[in-house]
Parts: structure tokens; C-alpha cells; sequence
């Protein structure tokens, strides 16, 4: 029978990644939406204007579905989590407040400016807050993965009498894992929406329906991904050295390294292997020489400590799924590098005209079917990041176990069923809401509104100007 704290770990990973799903393509829509709104006001081309209007759609739908299935997240820090709130709330707890206060309330204080001021505000303050909504969805991000970061890389703070106490309030926020944690999940979110973008548009394409439009936002989501997914894989390889620096237990399940290699001799690298934790050893490995210390420490021969010599009370559970979970991520993010230059070289082959590239409609279904792959590569993220840090949920200050509320295991079941429908009623509406949006497509017949600054005269009569 599964333990109240099983349970508990169980409904916190089911809310964690099912919330994620949203705030990713909240932010890159968000970041898309500032950039055609800015391309209008600069060229007046009214296509970026639809755009505008088009895709907010997706973003508010979006957007609404990531704020419901976020409150049931962080009430599990009472709820299910008491013995961490009471130990480690005076950072943590301050941080969720940073990011309800100062970005969720600045997101949803703008976004309906963004959706209903058009023709009541000047173009210029629409902008604004279409920047707004951007910016309060990023610094949402932020914070969540500064809080997050705090609990891999615990900094800034001292056990006194029980309780994590702050001693320095920067470093705490700018730990060790917080630069590679937080652009890691920034630039997976730009591309999450810019996948969006450019699948979606793709099936438009693929359906000759409005291809002059589409392939307008196909360009801008192309362009963007040129250059994220390569920045993606470089901020990746360096936030693993960083794992292997400050969480060597992670960084040596999520690679299936059980023996730290000699003075000169570089660790072999797993390229597939099905690691057996019971036995402290891989049954079956295909190795690479020396890779993994190149890998980890950018070093032929650096040195790599292996699970099987760090204590089992210390070693993450789960080592396979660690491993597979990194190699789905890591692969996801090579096809993307893949696929962005194979059809940047189809591009400019077809000298960037709509139906030369219309003729390459295996590229144009590869687009579409990777639509779901960015929140594979999340999830698969997600799961290394948290599975990994067990069995600490502050890293080597409080363990998993010492931060659970006493629940019976029934209660906690009876909770994560309901959550479970619930998730399931939300994924179902916004899939009903979604095919509706896909279907109806955009309206090419909309014009933008007149900017409506006016003066009013001394005898109540309204100029325009």
C-alpha cells in the first residue's frame, strides 16, 4: 500500500505537470504577441493586426486554464507540505508572494487591455500593455524558478532551531542553479510558443487556407527558432555541468554512472543502457569512452563520482526513469535544432515564396507533428529536475520525508482523485475551445480601429485628432 507521503509526491507531480502545460505557451504567445503588435505599428501592414487579434485568442484560452489548474498547485504547500512551509516558508513563502504580487497581478491587470482596448486606447498604450502581459508572464517564470532553483541549489540561509532563516537575502535568489534554471525554462517556453505558432500555421498551409497570412507567422516563428533551439542546447549542456558540480548524485543517475573513474582515466558515457539500482550497476550498456567526463566537466579525464560510491539513503529513486526522462528531453532538442535549419535550407530554396515552400509538404507535416513535442521535452525536464533531487525537497538540508503534513493515505487519495477529474474536465473544455478557434481560423476582414485620443471642448463637444 502506498504511502500518505507517496501519495502526496504523487498528486504534486500530477498538479506540477499538468499546470506547467500553460504558463510555456502563455509566455511564448505573449512574447509572439509583442512582436507582431510592434511589426504593425512600425510597417501598418494590417496582416500583423490580425495576427494580433488572432492569436490573443489562443493566449486568453490558454492563459484561463493555466490560472485554474495553478491554485490547487500551491495550496498543496499547506495542504500536503506543512513540515516544509514551517521550515523553509521564510524564503520560499516570500518568493510565491513576489510572484503572485508583482507578476500574476500585472499579467491579468493588462490582459484585458490587451484583449478589449482596441479602439479605446491609443495604439501606443495597447502596446504597452500587451508588453505588460509579456512581461508579468516572464517574471512569473522567474520566480517560480527562483524558488525552485533554491530548493536544488539552497543558498543564502542557516538552520536555526529547525527553520531555514535567511542570512543573505541575493544570494538566496541568485543560487547556483538559478541562472542555467531559470533561461533553461525561459527559452523553452519561447519555444514552446513559437512551435505553436509555426504547427498551427503549418496546418493552415498544408490546407491552403490563407497562406499569404500564415506564412507571415510561419517566417517570424522560423526565424525565431533558428536561433532559440541552438541557444536551448548550449544552455542545456552548461546547466549539466552545473548539475554534476552542485547535485552530483542527479547528475550521475540521470547518465546511469555507477563507479567514479580513476586519476586520468576519463568515465564512459551511456549513450543507452538500463541501469539496475539493486544491483549498483547497469545490466546492458552501449558506452562512448571518455564521453562523459568530456560531458560533465568538459575534461577528456575529469573526474566523475559515481552513484554506487555516495550512500543509497542519499541516491535519487527511480534511475531509469531519470535516464530515459533526459534522453527524450535532450533528443527532442537536437530534432529541433535539426528541424528549424533543414527548413531555413528549404527556405531559401524556394527563394521564400508562399507556394514554392507549399510544394514541401513533408516538412510542413513534420511542423505539425511536433506541435506536442516542446511539452514533451518539459514534462521529461520536469521530471529529471524533481525525481532527481529526491530524496531531499530542500537539497541537503531537509529531506522529502521531514516536509510532509501527517495525512492518512485515504485522505490524500480521495484529494488527487478529485484533482484527477477535475484536470481532466479542464484538458477536455480547452480541447472543445481550442478545435473551435483551429477551425474558425482568422477574420481577414477585420480593420484596425481608429486611435481614439480626442479633446473635449469647453461647450462638450468631442474632436478627433
Amino acid at each position: 500500500m502506498q504511502t500518505a507521503i507517496d501519495l502526496s509526491r504523487g498528486q504534486f507531480a500530477m498538479t506540477a505537470m499538468f499546470h506547467i502545460l500553460w504558463p510555456i505557451l502563455s509566455i511564448g504567445l505573449a512574447v509572439f504577441l509583442v512582436a507582431v503588435e510592434a511589426l504593425w505599428l512600425k510597417t501598418r501592414d494590417v496582416a500583423y493586426y490580425r495576427h494580433a487579434r488572432f492569436w490573443s485568442k489562443l493566449l486568453v484560452l490558454n492563459f484561463t486554464v493555466g490560472v485554474v489548474s495553478g491554485i490547487p498547485l500551491e495550496f498543496q504547500f499547506g495542504t500536503n507540505w506543512a513540515g516544509f512551509s514551517n521550515v523553509a516558508g521564510e524564503f520560499f513563502g516570500n518568493i510565491l508572494g513576489f510572484e503572485g504580487a508583482m507578476a500574476f497581478m500585472l499579467e491579468a491587470g493588462f490582459i484585458g487591455i490587451m484583449l478589449f482596448g482596441w479602439g479605446r486606447v491609443s495604439r501606443g498604450a495597447h502596446l504597452f500593455a500587451t508588453v505588460m502581459v509579456a512581461l508579468g508572464a516572464s517574471l512569473s517564470a522567474f520566480w517560480i524558478m527562483v524558488a525552485n532553483s533554491w530548493m536544488q541549489t539552497p543558498a543564502g540561509v542557516t538552520l536555526d532551531n529547525g527553520r531555514l532563516v535567511v542570512t543573505d537575502y541575493m544570494a538566496a535568489i541568485f543560487n547556483p542553479d538559478m541562472p542555467w534554471g531559470v533561461a533553461h525554462m525561459y527559452v523553452a517556453a519561447l519555444e514552446t510558443g513559437a512551435f505553436v505558432v509555426a504547427g498551427a500555421s503549418a496546418y493552415y498551409l498544408l490546407r491552403r487556407r490563407h497562406p499569404e497570412f500564415f506564412f507571415k507567422s510561419f517566417k517570424i516563428a522560423l526565424l525565431a527558432l533558428v536561433v532559440l533551439a541552438p541557444l536551448q542546447v548550449w544552455i542545456g549542456d552548461s546547466s549539466g555541468v552545473e548539475v554534476f558540480r552542485e547535485q552530483p548524485a542527479k547528475g550521475a543517475a540521470i547518465e546511469g554512472h555507477w563507479h567514479t573513474n580513476g586519476p586520468g582515466v576519463g568515465a564512459s558515457w551511456a549513450l543507452l543502457a538500463w541501469p539496475d539500482q539493486a544491483a549498483q550497476k547497469n545490466d546492458w550498456a552501449i558506452e562512448l569512452p571518455d564521453m562523459l567526463s568530456v560531458l560533465a566537466t568538459h575534461s577528456l579525464s575529469g573526474r566523475v563520482i559515481g552513484l554506487a560510491d555516495m550512500p543509497r539513503a542519499d541516491q535519487p529513486p527511480m534511475v531509469p526513469l531519470l535516464f530515459y526522462a533526459f534522453r527524450i528531453m535532450a533528443g527532442i532538442g537536437f530534432w529541433f535544432v535539426f528541424l528549424a535549419f533543414w527548413t531555413l535550407w528549404a527556405w531559401r530554396k524556394a527563394r521564400g515564396k508562399v507556394d514554392a515552400l507549399l510544394a514541401h509538404r513533408k516538412l510542413l507535416w513534420a511542423w505539425v507533428l511536433t506541435v506536442p513535442l516542446p511539452y514533451v521535452a518539459v514534462e521529461m525536464g520536469w521530471l529529471v529536475r524533481e525525481v532527481g533531487r529526491q530524496p531531499w525537497i530542500v537539497y541537503g538540508l531537509l529531506r522529502t520525508q521531514q516536509g510532509a503534513s501527517a495525512l492518512s493515505p485515504y485522505t490524500v487519495s480521495a484529494s488527487m482523485a478529485m484533482f484527477a477529474v477535475f484536470y481532466v474536465v479542464l484538458l477536455v473544455t480547452f480541447f472543445i475551445f481550442a478545435r473551435r478557434w483551429l477551425r474558425a481560423g482568422p477574420d481577414l476582414s477585420l480593420q484596425p480601429p481608429q486611435d481614439p485620443r480626442r479633446v473635449l471642448d469647453v461647450k462638450g463637444g468631442i474632436y478627433e485628432h
